[in-house]
């Protein structure tokens, strides 16, 4: 008990220890300081001077991704959000600032454009971008992934922040060299912010391989209506067909975008004999994709109360979806 009352008290400062390793990282040892901030945050989390690690794990990931060290930033960003819920600190905006502070530090860099494909030079420019970029989205998503898991447990929504979510979606969706929608979709979804992710699909409408387009933006309704979201789900509908006609494109005529626009109406009503008529009517369309008739039991359950045959099924998705991309 003495050898730890001493300990504490000879922990200097955590203004000194940042201003010390600022300077080796403005002296370019950059793998050095990396394990300098790791050593120090453990030593004052040890000691439970949680402000004082998070204030030099805060740092550390700022300066780092300043200087492009994105794998040491990254590091140091996750160590960050796991210190939060370590220390069991409250989800507040101050707190929530703090982890904005970091993200935005990570860097959005374009995949170089009108390369010459069959020059080797630009070959390897490009192949070195795109690993570049694939480091830059693991090390952010597995980050904002851990600060998601800390605001669900210490006082944001039961799914974790809002906004957090959709800085996620975002980042995922603007830096992957090749984006997975269905990912992207499940943090909109958790999301505040259908009118960017109407027009994240809108984009994908323009690079996905035909017959994908209908695909997504059905996928993303029923995502919100299996929350039990039909404001959200029907302001997304409205905003992809009023950005799509704004830019003169063609919205995906289909047997599934009819389907779920009889379902959103179908769903405005106590309506479930319509809803299974449907469900049956359009049955092969609803089963271009497995997740599809998940996803509609959850909305049977949520708008009519119709339990499910294994009450299993479908629980755990948030957990599988929030592990590693």
């Amino acid at each position: 008990m003495f050898r730890e009352r001493v300990r504490r008290v000879i922990q200097p400062p955590a203004q000194e220890n940042i201003d010390k390793l600022e300077k080796v990282v403005k002296e370019g040892n950059y793998y050095g300081a990396q394990q300098m901030y790791k050593s120090t945050s453990a030593r004052y989390a040890s000691a439970e001077r949680y402000s004082d690690a998070l204030n030099v794990l805060q740092s550390g990931a700022c300066l780092q991704l300043d200087k492009a060290q994105i794998t040491c930033g990254a590091e140091l960003s996750l160590l960050f959000a796991e210190t939060l819920a370590k220390s069991k600190v409250p989800y507040d905006e101050d707190t929530l600032d703090r982890v904005k502070k970091i993200f935005k530090k990570f860097p959005r860099l374009s995949v170089p454009q009108h390369l010459e494909l069959a020059d080797d030079d630009d070959l390897q420019k490009l192949s070195e971008a795109i690993a570049a970029a694939k480091t830059r989205v693991e090390g952010c998503s597995s980050f904002l992934k851990a600060a998601i898991k800390w605001s669900a447990e210490f006082g944001a929504h039961r799914y974790g922040s809002p906004e957090l979510h959709d800085m996620l979606a975002d980042y995922m969706y603007s830096e992957s060299p090749e984006v997975d929608i269905g990912k992207v979709s499940f943090h909109f979804v958790r999301g505040k912010n259908p009118k960017k992710f109407a027009s994240a699909l809108v984009n994908f409408m323009g690079k996905c391989y035909p017959g994908e387009d209908d695909l997504a933006i059905v996928r993303a309704i029923l995502m919100y209506l299996s929350m039990g979201n039909l404001r959200d789900a029907n302001k997304l509908m409205d905003e992809v067909k009023m950005e799509v006609e704004l830019k003169n494109l063609n919205f995906p005529s289909s047997e599934l975008t009819q389907y779920v626009n009889y379902l959103l109406l179908t769903l405005q009503r106590d309506a479930l004999p319509l809803f299974n008529m449907l469900r049956q009517t359009y049955k092969s369309s609803i089963d271009r994709e497995s997740l599809f008739n998940e996803l509609l039991d959850d909305i049977a359950e949520k708008f009519y109360g119709v339990r499910r045959r294994n009450p299993l099924e479908g629980i755990g998705d948030f957990f599988k979806m929030m592990g590693g991309d």
